[in-house]
Formats: structure tokens, sequence, C-alpha cells
């Protein structure tokens, strides 16, 4: 199901028009994919809580700043290799992924292991709007409006136990719906992970749509992780298992090549790719195309404020 008019995300188009859009198709949305949770998908509840505590939030003026992305590059424009290596790939491959039924289990070093359905993700908090700037580790960028909920709230549910330290996220990896997982690019299935009080953070987003809409299948469907501070890869799509583990997990790029992908993966304008710099990045989407000049990059992609803390007294040359 799609909440909003795709004929209204022309370049152009000023972010406040968006949202008010989008304000008023809620209202009038039928139930569809979302079901009983279409009441809560706009609420902004955890928002009104600590306004002050979430950057780039539901903030027309940061869009303004910024530039939204345009949703056909959104979703146009993606690196989900279990469909291709193309950017083009997911959009053109996606279709085959199954989105329904759809669990996602948690388990390890919790007291409440369970295993969660779509549905039951969507009712357990308030579904928020997230502005978030997005820099992938090649060198490009966008600005997404997000929708989902902090992922403490489902940790907090599953209460991990005092020997938890890190949160593996699993994606899925079928061969019948996903072409790209027949090469051997990677091991399969993806695996990322996070240090708990990353995951902890309120920035760190159990993603479910995306302007307004349901995650789309190129962009992680049903539910993924955002962690905006972090590369884009990061950020794990199309989750089907939650581990609560005691050693850090072993991530897939890391596997692939320690030395050019490290766990913690901040971004970092400082710390150069071995292959290329990062001080600079290209943002998709821009009106001037090929003529827009490169934009600095910023450290922690520009949440500092809200997550250097964690990493007082880390040398982040060496913990890349």
């Amino acid at each position: 199901m799609r909440f909003i008019d795709k004929t209204i995300l022309a370049s152009d188009i000023t972010p406040q028009a968006v949202f008010e859009n989008r304000r008023n198709l809620i209202k009038t949305a039928a139930a569809g994919g979302f079901g009983v949770a279409l009441a809560p998908w706009f609420s902004r509840q955890a928002l009104a809580a600590s306004p002050d505590k979430l950057a780039a939030t539901l903030n027309p003026a940061f869009a303004e700043k910024e530039g939204l992305t345009p949703y056909k590059f959104v979703t146009g424009y993606n690196n989900f290799y279990e469909f291709g290596t193309d950017k083009e790939d997911p959009a053109a491959h996606a279709g085959s992924l199954q989105t329904r039924p759809w669990t996602v289990s948690i388990e390890g070093l919790v007291k409440k292991p369970m295993t969660l359905d779509i549905d039951a993700l969507l009712k357990l908090a308030p579904i928020e709007e997230r502005i978030y700037r997005m820099r992938c580790v090649e060198g490009w960028s966008m600005v997404i409006p997000w929708d989902g909920y902090s992922l403490s709230k489902l940790i907090n549910k599953v209460e991990p136990l005092g020997s938890a330290k890190y949160v593996e996220f699993v994606s899925l990896a079928d061969r019948k719906q996903m072409p790209g997982v027949k090469s051997n690019i990677i091991e399969w299935p993806y695996r990322e992970g996070l240090r708990m009080d990353e995951a902890m953070n309120p920035l760190t987003l159990l993603t479910l749509g995306l302007y307004g809409e349901v995650l789309p299948k190129q962009n992680g469907a049903p539910v993924r992780i955002v962690v905006p501070w972090k590369y884009g890869f990061k950020s794990a799509k199309s989750i089907v298992k939650i581990r609560f583990t005691e050693e850090m997990p072993k991530t897939s790029w890391s596997q692939f090549d320690a030395r050019e992908y490290g766990f913690y993966s901040n971004v970092n304008p400082q710390v150069d790719h071995p292959r290329w710099s990062q001080a600079m990045e290209r943002r998709i989407g821009d009106p001037k195309g090929m003529f827009a000049p490169k934009i600095k990059t910023q450290m922690f992609n520009g949440y500092g404020d809200q997550v250097a803390s964690m990493y007082t007294g880390m040398d982040l040359k060496k913990y890349y």
C-alpha cells in the first residue's frame, strides 16, 4: 500500500508541501498493507516526549537546507547485492521479494526471546518520521525521510542480559527470491552488527517505511535498520534475525576485507578508504547533475552531538 501520491515528488517540490500532502492523505488512506497499524503511523508522541534528543526529525527547515533526495533516486539508486551489483538492479529485480508473511526472530542473550511478525513490529511503538542524511562508503549521499521508531523500543521489550555487548542483524538470503544470492561476492546471509550502546542510541531507527509509504522492496522491505552516523552498509536490510551476543559479531563486509570495511564504519572524513578519499561526497539527485559541486563530509555524518560521546577515548583511525 502506498500512502502518498508520487506526483508530488518532483525534484522542485518543497518539503513543506510533501509533509502537508502526507498528513492529508493519511487521513483517508485505506487499511491495506498496514492494517490496524495505520492509526499510530504518524503519531508524534515520542517526539513530543524528547524533541531535543533526536536530530533531523520531521523538520521542514532541515529538509529545506539539506534538500530532500527525490523519491525516484531514493528508490532507484541502491546497493542491495541480494538483487545485483548495479545501482539499478534492486529496483529492477526486487519485485520477486515476498514481504508477507514475514517474521523476525530475536534471540541470544535476552530474557524474553521472541519471534514477531511484521504487524507486531508495526504496532510495537508509535511510528515517527526521521529525516536523515545517508552517506555511502562509496562517496555519495542522500537525504531521506524514513519512517519507524528507535530500535531501543524493541530492545527494551526483549530485556537483554547484562552479558549482551553486541547486537547482530541477519538479512534474508533466499536464492529463489534474490538472484544476487547465487553469486559469491560475500558469504550469505548478509550480517551486520552494532555495539549495544550504538543499538540503544535514540538515532538508531528500526525502519518500516520511507517518504510516508511502506518500505519499498529495493530499500530493504519490510524491515531494516538505519544508523545515520555510519556508512550505509551498516544499516542492514530485510532483517529476519536479531541476535544479542557477548562477542563482537562477524559482519559481511569486514569479513570480505577488514582493511577496507571495519566493524565500526563511522563516517569520518579524516580516515580515507584505502582506494579513495572520504573527505567529500556527491549528493545524489542534485538538480545540477554532473555539474553539482561535491560537498564536505561531516564527522559522524553531522550527528556528532548525539553520538560522539560513545567513542570517547577511542582511536577512531584504528577503530574505523
